[in-house]
């Protein structure tokens, strides 16, 4: 009886997606999975506060004034931290206090990388007087300090948590508006901007759709 020689089918491996791409090199990174952990480890404190917070923020224990750290001569396991001087609790007051930390910040660096794409987008991409009055602007804003620049719109804006968060994204707006800028200026000569352009892409769809993708790893890294 003769024997048929069939060679076995060997199926082609499947192409692993943008996500699955970016964890396969991601957890190659140590110090970037530590780094994930924890951030994980302070989103999970914030959202829990509640849960976890041994103390209301501005409960007072008027007995317990400035009452050291557990670890030190004097401390309460009640209060692992110590108290401030009006005796409440620096560990839950932390925890709490993450919660606003991390929405102002999520608000400042959200704002300001919007603002900073569009306008860096239109001084990269239209240059001429577009690029001028842009730039110009920023830096006029690059050369005031930072801090007074913030504490002025602050003072004109009027003192909120919203309009402090309106004040550090301006004052973090002009470093997006230059990297982007300086991003599109590196692609817009490249090949696929010109065929996509002599294909008729419009302005929008060049700038947000063609260009924007390759420039976002420098705007991570400063978003980070």
């Amino acid at each position: 009886m003769a024997e048929n020689n069939v060679t076995p089918v060997i199926s082609a491996p499947v192409p692993m997606t943008p996500f699955q791409e970016f964890w396969h090199y991601f957890k190659q990174n140590k110090g970037a999975v530590v780094g994930l952990i924890y951030i994980v480890i302070m989103l999970l404190i914030a959202a829990l506060a509640g849960v976890l917070a041994p103390h209301a923020p501005n409960e007072q224990f008027r007995e317990f004034l400035l009452t050291p750290p557990v670890w030190q001569e004097g401390g309460s396991w009640s209060f692992i931290l110590g108290t401030d001087d009006v005796g409440r609790d620096i560990l839950s007051r932390l925890m709490y206090g993450a919660r606003l930390s991390l929405l102002v910040g999520c608000i400042v660096v959200i704002l300001s990388l919007i603002l900073g794409i569009i306008l860096g987008l239109m001084a990269g991409y239209f240059g001429g007087i577009v690029d001028i009055a842009i730039m110009r602007v920023v830096d006029i804003m690059l050369a005031l300090p930072s801090l007074l620049l913030a504490l002025v719109l602050v003072a004109i804006f009027g003192p909120s948590i919203i309009n402090a968060s309106i004040a550090l994204t301006f004052v973090a707006l002009p470093h997006y508006v230059r990297l982007t800028r300086a991003a599109v200026l590196t692609e817009i000569n490249r090949d696929y901007v010109v065929a996509s352009r002599v294909a008729g892409a419009g302005s929008i769809r060049q700038m947000f759709i063609n260009i924007l993708p390759n420039c976002i790893a420098p705007l991570i890294v400063q978003a980070l």
